[in-house]
C-alpha cells in the first residue's frame, strides 16, 4: 500500500500529506495544495491537497460502490473491522500522537493520556452498538396484518471534521456511520490532516487484511470549498459537521437542494453558574481547567462563568490567581496545561476580543499575546461584563474565561440562557434540589452538576439552538446514522 506521508528529497523537506480514495492514496487530480503550518513556529511544515470536484467525484464513486456490500454486511462483521481499528489505534499511539502535536501543537503528554484512551473507548463502544440496534417489536397493529420495524443505513455520509480535535472527531465521525452499514467521505480541517490521513493508512490496511471494500472509508483533504463540493454533491444521503456556526449554516443550506439529512453540531458558548454555597477553591480549579483546556479550543470549555454577587470578588481574586499559575507552551515542555491556538487567523480573533473590550470591563490576568513565535496566547480572565458585550454574546475559542455576576437564581438563568448557543453548561452548588432545578431550566444539551467538561461514549453529546442538531456518541449518536422503514405483511 503507498505511504500516507513521503519525505520530499528536493529543495525542502516538507512532509507531503495524500487523499485516501477506494484504498489508494492519491494527489488531487490537478495537482492543487494547501500549506500546513505547525502552529508552535508559524512555519510550514507539510502539504496537503487541495481537492476538487473530479477528486470529491472519485471519493463517492468509490464509497457509493463498497456501499451495497457493506450495507448488507452482518452486525459481527462491521464490530470486527471497529475492534481492530481499536485494537490499532492502541498500538500506534505514539505515531497517531506525533501526527496530531505537530498539526496542532498541542502538549503530547496530556494527548496521550486525555484523547487517545478515550477514541479508543468510543470505536469500541459504537463496535458493540453494532450489534445492538433496537426498534419496535413486530406485531399485529390491524387485523390480519404483521408489521415490522427496519433500521437500515443511510448510505454514503460526507463527513467535516473541525481542527480542535482532529483525530477525536474523525473518530467520531466514522465510528458511528460505519458500524451502522454506512460508507464514508471524511474531510479533515484544512489546518489539521495530518492525524486524519495516518488514520486512513490504518483503517485501509485493515480493510484489505479483512477482504472488506476499500471504499467503505475515504480520506479527501482541502477547503472550505472542497466541503461544499461534498454536502452539494448527488451521492452522499447525509452530511455531517462538527464547526462554527456559519460552516453550520452553509452547510444546512448546501444540504437542502436535496433535501439530505444533516447533522451539525457547533459552536457554544457554556455558561457556568456558581452559587454563594459552593466551594470557591474546588470551583476554581475545575472551572480553570475546563476553560484553558486545549487553549479554550472547545465547544462545550467553561468559558463563561456567573457567580453570586456575594462571592463575586473573592471568586475573580481566586481564579486570577490560577489563571496566573496556569503554563502554555510547546509540545514537550513541562507542566503546560495547553498549546498554541490553532491558526494564525484564530489567533487574530482571540486577540480582537480583547482589543474590543468595553471599558467597564476588566482584564483580570492574561489579555495577551505569549512570545512572537507560533499562536500562542496567554490563560485571560475577564470581568466586570455585561449581558449584552459581544464577549459574552460570541464565541471566542480560545483561553478566555469571562465572569459575571448575578443576584439569584431567576437572573442566573436569564443570563445562562440568554445567547444564541445551547450546547453545554454547568451548576455548582451544594444544594441538591437547586441543582436539578437549574438541571431542568438550563436550555443545553448537556448540564453538569459541580464538574465541567466530561464526556462518556454512553451518553450523547450535541446541543440545541445554534449549537446544531443531531447527537455524537451514544446510541443516540449511533441512531442517527440509520433510517428508519416499516414493512407490513398480511397474514
Amino acid at each position: 500500500m503507498p505511504q500516507a506521508e513521503t519525505e520530499e528529497t528536493s529543495v525542502s523537506d516538507l512532509r507531503t500529506l495524500r487523499n485516501y480514495i477506494n484504498g489508494e492514496f492519491v494527489d488531487a487530480a490537478d495537482g492543487r495544495t494547501l500549506d500546513i503550518v505547525d502552529p508552535t513556529t508559524g512555519e510550514v511544515y507539510a502539504t496537503s491537497p487541495l481537492s476538487g470536484a473530479s477528486d470529491v467525484d472519485a471519493a463517492m464513486d468509490a464509497a457509493a460502490a463498497a456501499f451495497p456490500a457493506w450495507r448488507d454486511s452482518t452486525p459481527s462483521t462491521r464490530q470486527k473491522l471497529l475492534l481492530k481499528i481499536a485494537d490499532a489505534v492502541e498500538a500506534r499511539a505514539d505515531e497517531i500522537v506525533d501526527a496530531e502535536v505537530r498539526n496542532t501543537g498541542k502538549p503530547r503528554g496530556l494527548t496521550l493520556s486525555e484523547e487517545i484512551g478515550p477514541m479508543v473507548d468510543q470505536i469500541r463502544f459504537f463496535a458493540g452498538a453494532a450489534r445492538l440496534l433496537e426498534g419496535k417489536s413486530a406485531g399485529e397493529y390491524m387485523d390480519g396484518m404483521t408489521s415490522i420495524v427496519r433500521r437500515e443505513p443511510v448510505g454514503v455520509c460526507a463527513q467535516v471534521a473541525p481542527w480542535n480535535y482532529p483525530m477525536m472527531m474523525a473518530v467520531w465521525k466514522f465510528a458511528p456511520a460505519i458500524a451502522a452499514g454506512n460508507t464514508v467521505v471524511l474531510k479533515p480541517s484544512d489546518t489539521t490532516p495530518a492525524s486524519t490521513v495516518l488514520l486512513a493508512d490504518i483503517i485501509g490496511g485493515i480493510l484489505k487484511d479483512l477482504e472488506l471494500p476499500a471504499g467503505v472509508f475515504n480520506v479527501i483533504c482541502g477547503d472550505r470549498e472542497t466541503g461544499r463540493l461534498m454536502v452539494e454533491h448527488r451521492t452522499p444521503a447525509m452530511a455531517s459537521i462538527t464547526g462554527s456556526v456559519r460552516a453550520g449554516i452553509q452547510v444546512a443550506e448546501s444540504a437542502s437542494k436535496d433535501v439530505k439529512r444533516v447533522h451539525l453540531e457547533l459552536g457554544g458558548k457554556a455558561p457556568v453558574v456558581v452559587f454563594e454555597d459552593a466551594d470557591i477553591a474546588e470551583a476554581v480549579e475545575g472551572i480553570s481547567v475546563a476553560g484553558f483546556f486545549n487553549a479554550g479550543q472547545d465547544c462545550t470549555a467553561a468559558t463563561r462563568v456567573l457567580v453570586h454577587e456575594s462571592i463575586h470578588d473573592a471568586f475573580v481574586e481566586a481564579l486570577a490567581k490560577a489563571a496566573a499559575e496556569t503554563k502554555t507552551g510547546g509540545v514537550d515542555d513541562e507542566d503546560v496545561l495547553y498549546g498554541p491556538l490553532n491558526n494564525a487567523n484564530q489567533l487574530k480573533q482571540v486577540s480582537g476580543f480583547i482589543e474590543r473590550l468595553p471599558e467597564h470591563a476588566k482584564v483580570e490576568a492574561g489579555g495577551h499575546r505569549v512570545g512572537d513565535k507560533g499562536y500562542f496566547y496567554a490563560p485571560t480572565v475577564v470581568s466586570g461584563l455585561n449581558q449584552d458585550d459581544e464577549i459574552i454574546q460570541n464565541e471566542v475559542f480560545g483561553p478566555v474565561i469571562t465572569v459575571q455576576r448575578f443576584s439569584d437564581e431567576e437572573q442566573a438563568v436569564d443570563y445562562a440562557n440568554g445567547v444564541e448557543f445551547a450546547l453545554a453548561s454547568s451548576v455548582w452548588t451544594k444544594d441538591h434540589a437547586r441543582a436539578m432545578r437549574m438541571s431542568r431550566r438550563l436550555d443545553f444539551g448537556c448540564v453538569w452538576i459541580n464538574t465541567h467538561i466530561p464526556l462518556v461514549a454512553e451518553m450523547p453529546h450535541g446541543g440545541f439552538k445554534k449549537s446544531g442538531y443531531g447527537k455524537d456518541l451514544s446510541s443516540y449518536g449511533f441512531e442517527d446514522y440509520t433510517r428508519v422503514k416499516h414493512v407490513m405483511t398480511a397474514i
